[in-house]
């Protein structure tokens, strides 16, 4: 479970980081951006994937190691 927690996290922040160089260069790249009903709102949607990659390391840091 720890190691699934970790690469979601990793796929939310690298999702997150992708979305906010979108938004302020423009390269067109990361999954934010090309979600229709996100139009208008991919700088909240980037920082909330950052702040739920965070949760997500957290959340596996706090798992018992096995």
């Amino acid at each position: 479970m720890r190691k699934l927690l970790e690469v979601l996290g990793f796929i939310a922040l690298v999702q997150g980081i992708a979305g906010l160089v979108h938004e302020f260069t423009n390269w067109h790249w990361g999954l934010v951006q090309r979600l229709g009903f996100l139009d208008g709102y991919e700088v909240y949607a980037s920082v909330t994937l950052l702040v739920l990659s965070f949760a997500l390391f957290a959340m596996a840091e706090a798992q018992k190691p096995r």
